[in-house]
């Protein structure tokens, strides 16, 4: 299981952000040197949070650890682990909390948190692990080869060769199950022969996670044996062919649970097969292909992971909500499309909004000029602090083919990834490259991904409350980016109906991601019909919305990181009603404030920004979602 840690910290990469200093004008690279160096003067005893040293300990102690335990669910790293987390949940409850300052409660309240989040996760895990037991009973003894080898025991070359040819046995013998044909019922033989040994029954979710549990057993045995192949002569004299059997072993055992169980095609086991390379967002190379699986939480899990991230409503309300925004956001693309002459028929100006794409070889040049208008725009306004460095240092990069089965959409942060069609794909994947990426749908996600969104957010986070980057949430990242284009659609940024159009396909998408993936995780939708969802209620295109799907639940993406872009944008909304519509703070200072105090719960930035009524449990149950609709009572009998 891939722990949210290494996920939330890929987000950051995602980010960006200002500073309380002097706001500054877009203006050509190198034309005046001090705009791109803060006033030094506004940081000198700029004051800081207590416990900002506890957290940074913390996150120095759980990189040691983690380097540390490197055996992923090892009996070892398992017990250390819980340890570890129950060890700093102690320790912390040794803060005198009515002492602290206001930021210093906040880092308390966070660190308290995670702490207790993780070993709920931890909870979950055993769950998981119980169910591909029966799938995988050798787990524990090859992964305590490498726990061993951390402890520097001294190897008994011998008996780990030994080790490596019994489980090689074993697993041979386990996919033979799966394997073997039917026995027919009505034979002779059958009907004297002793009972035959049948495969173990598990779901088409318990094999995939077993087989994605095989590939990481796999790197981890790999990554051991090569610890001692060639330096210890005994050792590879010993264990080479055995290790060979077994490694083969564990990749047949793979791909015939994929194809026999899950439903992967031949060629599409061996891409998935094998260790898989996680890119930006948990994007798995080995995703690609095959069916869409995904691993839903079910209810518990989503109560869960909503009480970690301080959102108290349940998953039914939270549809009710999207629900919402998906009506509005569609009444306003019938005005749009009215606009442009197609009546109510909104799908129909859409056709027209996507076949305007620039021609191939263009798109870097479109997004350079979108990056630069939404820039110009901020400029006309005090809104927010985009420092001259910020504006200076992005970088623009294609992303690949592969990736783009998943990513179907240009992502950004540190480096914009221009998602366009290259020369060596098929006709209707340029057609739908081009299609999903036209001009007016980039016109409302250039700046969600640049500045003011994960630009301006990751460069922040690097120069304000940096300890606090542990805590990052998609609440926070595509929260505050989603709320840039609400923001802007409030202040006539999207001003033809094009443009309008592009800005609503968006907001539909992020509607529609909380029905489908909370659907998913509740067991009422699956990823087929969460497909047929987009195409039909968003106008996607098939392909890209196939992408979007494999992407929400095929990739390493926390359960609730598809719902953190509405949620965490009408949080966000909410808040800036309470304290910016209502006279307390102007938009920059509030906007500034959002972005210097850090990733975190958005029920946490409130906490902050309202200073005093923050608990030691944590803030109260924040009602930011307004009066929801009606529930729609169950069908009877």
């Amino acid at each position: 299981m891939i722990r949210p840690l290494v996920v939330l910290a890929a987000l950051l990469i995602c980010a960006a952000s200002a500073g309380a200093q002097a706001r500054t004008v877009t203006a050509p690279a190198g034309s005046d040197s001090l705009a791109s160096v803060p006033t030094l003067t506004a940081m000198v005893g700029r004051g800081a949070s207590e416990l900002a040293p506890v957290v940074e300990r913390f996150t120095s102690d759980l990189s040691s650890m983690n380097r540390r335990y490197d055996a992923t669910d090892s009996p070892t790293q398992r017990r250390r682990m819980r340890e570890f987390y129950s060890a700093w949940s102690n320790r912390l409850r040794e803060v005198d909390f009515d002492r602290l300052s206001e930021d210093g409660r906040v880092d308390y309240v966070l660190l308290a948190n995670y702490l207790k989040h993780q070993l709920v996760l931890m909870d979950r895990q055993d769950k998981l692990r119980s169910e591909t037991a029966i799938l995988l009973p050798f787990a524990d003894k090859l992964l305590a080869l490498q726990d061993s080898r951390r402890n520097l025991a001294t190897i008994d070359s011998r008996a780990a060769s030994s080790t490596l040819a019994a489980v090689a046995t074993q697993v041979d013998s386990l996919r033979a199950l799966f394997e073997a044909p039917p026995a027919r019922a009505d034979s002779a033989a059958s009907k004297t022969a002793r009972p035959r040994p049948s495969a173990p029954k598990v779901s088409k979710t318990v094999a995939n996670r077993g087989a994605d549990n095989l590939d990481q057993i796999r790197a981890v045995v790999g990554t051991w044996y090569k610890y001692y192949d060639g330096y210890d002569p005994l050792f590879t004299w010993w264990a080479k062919d055995p290790y060979k059997r077994l490694d083969e072993s564990l990749t047949r055992y793979a791909k015939t649970l994929r194809e026999r169980v899950v439903g992967f095609k031949p060629k599409e086991s061996q891409t998935a097969s094998g260790t898989p390379a996680t890119g930006r967002g948990g994007d798995t190379a080995g995703a690609n292909e095959g069916p869409i699986i995904g691993d839903p939480i079910g209810r518990q899990g989503l109560d869960e992971d909503l009480r970690y991230e301080m959102i108290p409503y349940t998953p039914e309300e939270l549809i009710a909500i999207a629900e919402r925004e998906y009506e509005f956001s569609l009444s306003e693309m019938k005005k749009a499309s009215r606009a442009m002459g197609f009546g109510d028929n909104w799908k129909a100006a859409m056709e027209k909004v996507k076949n305007s794409y620039v021609e191939p070889g263009k798109q870097p040049d479109l997004i350079r000029d979108l990056a630069r208008q939404a820039e110009a725009f901020f400029d006309q306004h005090d809104w927010v602090t985009i420092p001259q460095l910020a504006r200076e240092d992005w970088r623009m990069e294609m992303m690949s083919p592969e990736r783009q089965r998943v990513a179907p959409f240009f992502l950004g942060g540190e480096s914009i990834l221009v998602s366009y069609p290259t020369a060596d794909m098929t006709e209707e994947e340029k057609l739908m490259s081009l299609r999903g990426n036209n001009p007016h749908f980039s016109h409302a996600t250039v700046f969600h991904e640049l500045n003011p969104g994960h630009h301006l957010q990751g460069f922040m986070s690097a120069r304000y409350n940096s300890h606090r980057r542990l805590f990052s949430t998609p609440f926070w990242s595509e929260g505050q980016s989603l709320y840039w284009e609400m923001f802007l659609w409030d202040h006539g940024f999207d001003a033809t109906p094009e443009d309008r159009v592009g800005a609503l396909f968006w907001r539909m998408h992020r509607s529609a991601r909380i029905i489908f993936s909370l659907g998913f995780h509740l067991g009422k939708m699956t990823p087929d019909q969460a497909i047929q969802f987009l195409v039909d209620t968003v106008n996607f295109e098939r392909a890209n919305a196939e992408g979007e799907v494999r992407r929400s639940f095929n990739g390493n993406y926390p359960p609730l990181y598809q719902i953190g872009y509405m949620i965490g944008g009408l949080e966000l909304r909410a808040l800036h009603k309470e304290l910016v519509d209502s006279g307390k703070m102007t938009d920059r200072a509030f906007h500034d404030a959002v972005l210097q105090g850090g990733p975190m719960p958005i029920a946490m930035v409130r906490a902050r920004l309202m200073n005093g009524t923050l608990k030691r449990d944590g803030p109260a149950p924040w009602k930011f979602g307004g009066a929801l609709p009606p529930a729609v009572p169950a069908p009877s009998g």
